[in-house]
């Protein structure tokens, strides 16, 4: 892969600027799309890991995404300088730099557009519901037969809602659904576009055990044209960007030190307890990735005996807001220099054939792993999360129900029952037109009635999950409180 393709500023509906008053470069005007749309704000009432959370401290989707975006830029900068300092590539230009610190900082802004509400646990409940479901909702087909949706479908178009993803849904929306000119959506460059496919697979590819970017699914049957389109132009050919190997270590910085803090804030785990959970784990290690994990938990200490000796009344939540942001940076240069330290592979698509991602042999990967084990155990299963999850299970269930129910005969021969008529006016107007742009091509394509009898399906159902992923936790709530009857 070579630089010049893969900062490629061209968009799938061409536009450039004819204002000689307008200096901005491509990306950065992608940034004012993004910060200007709908979906971009309704990221704050979106669970990051709380839901429904009331306090003003913890995070939301839309916080976490400004942090992610934030330290993706960093990261561009200490990437874009090192590969000039240590001369990677004479193909590097100077200006590439600033192109590559501008795409990260949009990509981190939509890493997390499409997840649906309730955090990563609702992505869990449209695949539970699905892979429930499909199998046992009949189609009334246009030759009278009577079949379940799961035979209709094709194998991919099955696949990509039981392995459903907020990252493929991602792309689905900035692409499409925002709809303001055409149906390119937010008409983003292709750069930027081709740096949020973390996994550059369809759903029928999918493999954990194998390279990296065959662990979840990228794009849906309904995007491959598009992401046909990106793979060339990028020329990226099956690759994942190298752009998005940066974007997921910023997230993953982001989200493992901002739990911490956020578990501590709740009082999810006690300062003490986190002390001692890092003392534990470094006990485990050994060599210098152990003098490296000691070093980094016992700067917590210090930084708590500076609170005290400062007076503050919360030394130990100031303590741990100092240590994460101290940790964020000991992050970015691991995640930095093992960027630089393996560039070849990066570049020809051979990084993360046994699922390596920027930390992966460095002191980081211990510091990520201990992190995520303590969040889990202290954050994630605590009571009031679980109580909260199992409401959210109910909510979505309900809310997919009826309106994969109501879409089903909808611009078909058989007519609507009122009740489903009265949840198609529920629907968004934009995305029924969207379907219904879509749907007109599918009917005036060359293919046999029953395959565009299933693809029109495919495109219903995927109506259904770009509205439910388009709600806010409060409005989802609320939805369903309001069609149950429940003040």
């Amino acid at each position: 892969m070579e630089w010049k393709k893969l900062l490629c500023d061209d968009r799938v509906r061409s536009y450039k600027s004819n204002s000689s008053g307008d200096f901005r470069t491509e990306y950065e005007k992608d940034y004012h799309r993004i910060i200007g749309s709908a979906s971009f704000r309704r990221m704050q009432d979106k669970t990051q890991v709380f839901p429904l959370d009331k306090s003003d401290f913890v995070r939301t989707r839309l916080t976490h995404s400004l942090e992610v975006s934030s330290f993706a830029k960093s990261l561009g900068q200490n990437i874009g300088k090192g590969i000039i300092r240590e001369q990677k590539d004479i193909e590097f230009l100077p200006e590439y730099q600033g192109y590559v610190c501008d795409i990260l900082q949009c990509a981190g802004l939509l890493h997390d557009i499409g997840n649906p509400p309730f955090g990563h646990f609702g992505e869990t409940a449209i695949r539970g519901w699905f892979r429930a479901n499909l199998p046992q909702i009949r189609f009334q087909r246009r030759d009278g037969n009577a079949q379940p949706l799961s035979e209709i479908l094709s194998s991919q178009m099955k696949e990509d809602f039981c392995n459903f993803e907020g990252n493929t849904q991602a792309l689905r929306l900035v692409s499409k659904l925002h709809y303001l000119v055409d149906e390119n959506g937010m008409n983003l460059t292709k750069s930027l576009l081709g740096t949020i496919i973390k996994y550059p697979c369809s759903s029928l590819e999918i493999s954990k055990g194998s390279h990296i970017k065959y662990h979840k699914m990228g794009y849906f049957y309904a995007e491959r044209g598009l992401f046909g389109d990106l793979q060339e132009s990028l020329g990226t050919h099956g690759h994942r960007h190298p752009l998005a190997f940066v974007l997921e270590a910023a997230d993953d910085i982001a989200y493992k030190t901002a739990d911490i803090e956020d578990a501590v804030k709740k009082g999810c785990i006690t300062y003490g307890q986190l002390v001692r959970e890092l003392k534990n784990f470094g006990a485990k290690l050994t060599g210098g990735h152990k003098d490296a994990f000691d070093k980094i938990s016992h700067s917590l200490e210090q930084k708590y005996e500076r609170a005290l000796n400062r007076g503050l009344q919360q030394a130990e939540g100031n303590a741990v807001q100092n240590w994460a942001v101290y940790v964020q940076g000991w992050m970015i240069n691991a995640a930095t220099e093992n960027f630089l330290k393996n560039y070849d592979a990066l570049m020809d698509g051979s990084y993360g054939f046994h699922g390596e991602d920027l930390f992966t042999g460095t002191d980081g990967e211990f510091m990520m792993a201990a992190l995520g084990d303590i969040a889990y155990r202290y954050a994630f299963q605590i009571t009031p999360i679980l109580k909260l999850e199992i409401a959210a299970q109910r909510i979505l269930d309900f809310l997919l129900d009826a309106f994969v129910h109501a879409v089903l005969y909808y611009d078909t021969e058989t007519a609507l029952t009122e009740v489903q008529k009265k949840m198609m006016s529920l629907l968004s107007d934009n995305y029924i037109a969207i379907y219904r742009r879509f749907a007109e091509r599918v009917e005036k394509s060359e293919q046999a009635p029953s395959q565009k009898e299933a693809e029109k399906l495919y495109l219903r159902l995927l109506l259904v999950t770009d509205h439910v992923c388009g709600m806010t936790d409060s409005h989802a709530k609320r939805l369903y409180q309001e069609l149950n009857g429940i003040d």
